[in-house]
């Protein structure tokens, strides 16, 4: 009992967190294109959804139902929604400014790793292992 009251404090501080972290990127999307002079980046415009949709939602609905992950899938998982976040922003400058950058493929290429390796640290969750022979 004693943990999922931990792990609820902390799914509730997550979802506070991935709230701000929404409402400040929506914010400075919409401030970095009123000073880009005309120019937008469909990227910086809808950066603020990577955190609503991986973040706010998910956490929202598993406080809702009372199920909680492990501290690893939330630790692992909030990292994969600042990297997308970031490169979404990043993305979003660089064609505002008129520029590419081949290495902006690190951003969704390191996103998606994080995200497949929470998926595997919910298996901490499960009483057995779904990956033992049978």
């Amino acid at each position: 009992m004693r943990k999922d009251l931990t792990m609820e404090k902390e799914l509730k501080k997550n979802l506070f967190y991935n709230t701000v972290w929404t409402a400040f990127l929506a914010l400075f999307g919409a401030i970095y294109e009123l000073f880009s002079h005309g120019v937008t980046s469909y990227y910086m415009i809808y950066a603020f959804a990577v955190p609503l949709i991986m973040g706010v939602l998910p956490y929202e609905i598993m406080l809702s139902i009372n199920k909680y992950p492990g501290r690893k899938f939330a630790d692992i998982w909030n990292t994969a929604i600042a990297t997308l976040s970031v490169g979404c922003v990043f993305k979003g400058v660089l064609e505002i400014y008129g520029t590419t950058n081949r290495l902006i493929i690190v951003y969704p290429i390191a996103g998606t790793i994080l995200i497949l390796i929470s998926f595997l640290a919910l298996q901490d969750m499960f009483p057995h292992n779904f990956f033992a022979k049978r």
